[in-house]
């Protein structure tokens, strides 16, 4: 049975997105699904249709910057599942990816039915992984994980001050981009930093920056 969830497809292969919304039609009705190539298009549906319940979100998709874009999903938009999609099916990235809020994670490879069941499974309340992945044993970093998990304790704005130290711009700077007082960036920054347990801005931005670089292969 159909259910009314309305869903986005981020994925920047076409044929993939074709098979993800056949998949997702056995659960989802297709007039519910919408369809983005980029992390800018994606960003800009969400605006646009605040109604949306679920995301299929491809690791590699442009603009992502590897598990950046989960994380900034889960940071602004907490109460949408996020399914990820990969042709990545090393069980490290797939944990990391569970420990910042997927659903679930699909590799690329499944089948038409395995990627129905995954859908069915998240959107009945639970999260699903590949029957034959076991993450038990799987060893990730423990400060990255614990400032994985910090991430969604910040504001929206809070996260784009964090992006911006992670790019190397000084609070003036960051202030000057915002439209904001320096001051309130300092208020930010010490925020930002209480929040994320970290000892300084340097830290939090190099912990941002490792989150870019999860995953960062070439998908065919």
């Amino acid at each position: 049975m159909s259910l009314a969830v309305n869903t986005i497809i981020a994925d920047d292969h076409p044929l993939f997105r074709s098979a993800l919304r056949q998949a997702a039609a056995t659960s989802v009705p297709e007039e519910h699904i919408k369809e983005t190539s980029d992390i800018d298009g994606l960003f800009t549906l969400l605006s646009a249709h605040p109604e949306i319940e679920l995301i299929f979100l491809d690791l590699t998709i442009p603009g992502a910057n590897g598990l950046q874009a989960l994380s900034q999903l889960r940071n602004h938009y907490p109460d949408i599942l996020v399914i990820m999609v990969s042709a990545n099916e090393t069980p490290a990235i797939i944990k990391q990816a569970m420990s910042l809020g997927a659903a679930g994670y699909i590799p690329k490879s499944s089948s038409l039915d395995v990627i129905s069941e995954a859908i069915s499974h998240v959107l009945n309340g639970d999260t699903w992984l590949p029957p034959e992945v076991d993450l038990t044993d799987v060893v990730i970093n423990d400060e990255q994980s614990e400032f994985a998990r910090n991430l969604e304790k910040l504001t929206p704005q809070q996260y784009r001050v964090l992006a911006m130290i992670a790019d190397g711009l000084l609070n003036k700077q960051i202030a000057f981009e915002m439209s904001i007082q320096e001051t309130t960036i300092k208020q930010h920054v010490s925020a930002i930093l209480r929040k994320l347990n970290v000892y300084n801005r340097t830290q939090a931005g190099i912990l941002f920056n490792q989150l870019s670089q999860v995953g960062k292969i070439e998908e065919s």
